[in-house]
């Protein structure tokens, strides 16, 4: 067995290890303003950052499910024509975890509501995508709804075991309260990090809050 605490690391990534906010929320304000819709409050956008954008048009703009499928339609055009990794930045300090994870010899994944090919896009626009052993992103259906967080946790469970990996011991780095709904499905602890977009009581019910990436890597690696 090995000496460390999890035998594999599950990583949602829109406010765990990408900030996309950027790129995402001109876009949002654009999409709404097609319906006539009124932009978000400031404090109220951060909401739409995690989930499914299928769930939030409903959840945050009262839109019906046709509606919805339409409005994801047209952000996805919208973020097609800006490249699917501009604008984004990545949280200081997050690749030197990656980087010493890998090191640590300790398998990583992604299990991220963010369509699969959005991902990888980040994760080779910044040079990341090495360091994972599975990328699970979520995919999207002709409505428009995408795979919930319990699925891309499967998912990236299953290709893991498939690279040979022990998944014995997992735990998931997340964000969101989607984050620990999801991973409360698998019985896998949940490392809630603070710069994210999810609000303090979001943490509730997973195993360790950390407030930096030195907190992270210690909280993996000792």
């Amino acid at each position: 067995m090995s000496a460390h605490a999890y035998s594999c690391i599950l990583w949602d990534v829109d406010g765990t290890i990408a900030d996309a906010s950027a790129g995402i929320l001109p876009r949002l304000r654009q999409v709404l303003a097609s319906y006539g819709l009124p932009e978000p409050d400031a404090d109220q956008l951060s909401l739409w950052i995690g989930p499914p954008m299928y769930e939030s048009f409903e959840r945050h703009a009262g839109m019906d499910p046709e509606q919805a499928q339409e409005a994801v339609a047209r952000y996805r055009t919208l973020a097609a024509s800006d490249g699917y990794a501009a604008a984004v930045e990545i949280y200081p300090g997050v690749p030197a975890v990656l980087d010493a994870v890998q090191l640590a010899g300790i398998p990583q994944a992604t299990a991220s509501t963010k369509p699969e090919n959005q991902v990888r896009a980040i994760l080779e626009h910044h040079e990341l995508i090495d360091g994972f052993t599975a990328i699970s992103g979520a995919r999207s259906g002709p409505d428009g709804r995408t795979d919930g967080k319990a699925f891309v946790i499967g998912q990236a469970l299953e290709r893991l075991r498939a690279a040979g990996v022990d998944t014995s011991r997992p735990v998931l780095i997340g964000d969101r309260h989607h984050d620990i709904d999801g991973a409360a499905e698998y019985g896998i602890p949940v490392i809630f990090v603070d710069w994210g977009f999810g609000a303090e009581s979001e943490s509730d019910g997973a195993m360790l809050r950390v407030g930096d990436t030195a907190e992270l890597q210690h909280a993996l690696l000792g």
